[in-house]
């Protein structure tokens, strides 16, 4: 769900620049609340709660999912691990799935997340537990932890000490907790301490151990934007010492909330922000680097648009880093096609107007504009370009297309062009697409105005692909007297004699290059062509000059025909018009 208005220049490529994670590191979804482990696989795990867009408000934060990476850049979204639904006991609205953590014991992950247990949610707050054998899926609720405090009892954390005991903090409205607990990880194994003596707690506890020294991080009530504290200890329960400020207020967010943990011998600090939409409930997560002074005390954390550099090789990754998506130049996106508002494959609606080639009232709730039939090559990532005139200050689009797996659809700010004449707004964002050319596009409006004039969606060109069929495969029959001999189809100048290629791949569809290899004695031969891609049903017609003898594969004819998204495409030939030995078949994508 990214935006492209804020602009920063992308990393080099040379070999002696770090490649950088770059902030946000989560982009597919607003994500807010890091919780990071380190598992025995050696990843690193990030467990976020889930701000949902277009947003009401906190009330509406669900759908829990889970980021892993081994190299501290190249970011995985696992995908959703746990949402309201999945909670008998909660909330009969749902909604109010907020700050969680997780942890590990003996083969099980635990998952711990606040939730309501009633309509009254401030009141009925409850500490789930969520368990399964892996990290990142399968997780199954088993209820929540008895005797705690219902009221303001938020925002879980889960502490293992050296001795393999493991607390659980919590606390919000002012109040903070801490409580060992008992060996199933569900139970108290004491009673609930309070720590009274934290200065200016609001929420947001995360608890780690360095050396000796236990750290109590927390969020305070400073005005404007919170900011993230922390106190010391030589005991899990406290007493605590207050040591300072250590994260300055986020960009346009007021909550602040984080944790800290170490990885591959360096220090994190996880954070969110609303970098992305300048709108404190969707927020993203963020990482930096955090430092200890030789005493034991940290450092403030430096925000930065860069993120931390990489710690091992480049690996997979289904987050793009955030500053490679608002960067403008998008060079590779090179093949184009614009769309005016007035035609025949954009539709409008819920209030949204048309005003010779532009739409307009798109600050209407509900409204939207609809693009069908739009080509998304091989599938994956396309660039959206939206051409707008703007009086607002600043305008949101949601954004959905048909390639969107996470379902949440996309951020798109448009932000103020002076006017609404002034059509000079220019806002780009990647979006997902499927293969093929049945995808739909649809701008979501409500957030603001902006008159739209015209839309473009850029593909990165494929490389032609060159399929050569060899005639005597499984995948080739032949009927009506044509005969295989060896590697070559024969007797095709009988009349109804044919033969058969399928499983041809089609790529992404439309029109690709059909060759015929062969020898023939006679003048002039024509085959008849039909293809899977075909809409007229017509067919195609093939000219092979003769060669000079049967034996003479000197032959070579090609011709444009269509064929259908995918590999299970079928391409018949019919002779009876002259004879031509064929020995193969190559099928080229043209891009």
């Amino acid at each position: 769900m990214l935006i492209s208005v804020f602009f920063f220049t992308s990393s080099s490529s040379t070999a002696d620049t770090p490649v950088l994670s770059g902030n946000p590191i989560f982009t597919s979804i607003f994500t807010a609340d890091p919780s990071a482990h380190v598992w025995n696989d050696g990843r690193i795990y990030v467990y976020a709660s889930h701000d949902i867009f277009p947003s009401r408000g906190s009330d509406l934060m669900d759908k829990y999912h889970v980021f892993s990476s081994d190299n501290m850049v190249d970011w995985v979204d696992e995908g959703e691990i746990l949402s309201s639904d999945d909670v008998s006991w909660g909330r009969p609205e749902g909604g109010f799935m907020w700050a969680p953590d997780a942890a590990f014991k003996d083969g099980t992950y635990y998952f711990y997340f606040p939730h309501p247990s009633d309509t009254n949610w401030n009141d009925s707050w409850k500490i789930g537990v969520a368990t399964s054998d892996k990290p990142t899926a399968d997780f199954t609720v088993q209820g929540y932890i008895e005797g705690l405090p219902g009221s303001n009892l938020i925002d879980p954390s889960v502490f293992r000490d050296d001795d393999g005991t493991y607390y659980l903090y919590a606390g919000g409205g002012g109040t903070s907790y801490g409580v060992k607990l008992g060996s199933d990880m569900m139970s108290l194994d004491g009673p609930i301490k309070q720590f009274t003596e934290l200065q200016d707690f609001h929420e947001a506890t995360w608890v780690f151990k360095r050396g000796s020294l236990y750290y109590l991080m927390y969020s305070d009530n400073n005005p404007g934007g919170n900011q993230m504290r922390y106190a010391t200890s030589n005991n899990p329960l406290g007493p605590w010492v207050n040591r300072g400020v250590i994260l300055d207020p986020v960009n346009n967010s007021e909550t602040s909330h984080g944790s800290i943990v170490e990885y591959k011998g360096n220090w994190y600090m996880f954070y969110h922000n609303g970098e992305i939409s300048s709108n404190g409930t969707l927020r993203s997560v963020c990482v930096d680097q955090l430092n200890f002074n030789s005493d034991g005390t940290i450092q403030k954390v430096v925000q930065t648009s860069g993120g931390v550099p990489a710690v091992g090789p480049r690996s997979h990754a289904t987050e793009i880093k955030y500053y490679d998506l608002i960067n403008e130049s998008f060079d590779e996106y090179t093949q184009k096609t614009e769309y005016t508002m007035n035609g025949s494959n954009v539709s409008i609606g819920g209030g949204a107007t048309r005003s010779g080639g532009t739409v307009e009232n798109m600050h209407t709730q509900g409204s939207y504009i609809q693009l069908n039939g739009i080509n998304g090559g091989t599938g994956g990532k396309a660039l959206l370009t939206v051409l707008y005139a703007s009086g607002d200050s600043g305008t949101a689009f949601k954004v959905d297309a048909s390639g969107d797996t996470a379902g949440d659809g996309y951020f798109l700010s448009l932000p103020g062009t002076g006017g609404w004449g002034n059509n000079t707004g220019r806002s780009n964002r990647l979006i997902d697409l499927n293969a093929g050319t049945n995808n739909v596009i649809r701008l979501g409006g409500g957030m603001g105005g902006a008159n739209v004039t015209g839309v473009s969606v850029s593909l990165v060109p494929t490389t032609s692909t060159v399929t050569e069929y060899a005639l005597n495969g499984s995948n080739v029959s032949v009927g009506g007297g044509a005969t295989k001999s060896g590697g070559t189809v024969e007797n095709m100048h009988i009349p109804g004699s044919y033969f058969e290629l399928s499983g041809v791949n089609g790529g992404s569809g439309g029109q690709v290059t059909l060759t015929v290899l062969y020898a023939s004695a006679d003048n002039a031969a024509t085959f008849r062509v039909n293809s899977s891609g075909d809409q007229s049903g017509n067919g195609y017609s093939i000219s092979l000059p003769g060669t000079g003898g049967w034996s003479t594969f000197t032959g070579q004819v090609s011709r444009q025909i269509a064929l259908n998204p995918g590999a299970n495409n079928v391409i018949r030939m019919n002779g009876g018009m002259g004879g031509a030995n064929v020995s193969r078949i190559i099928v080229s994508s043209t891009p």
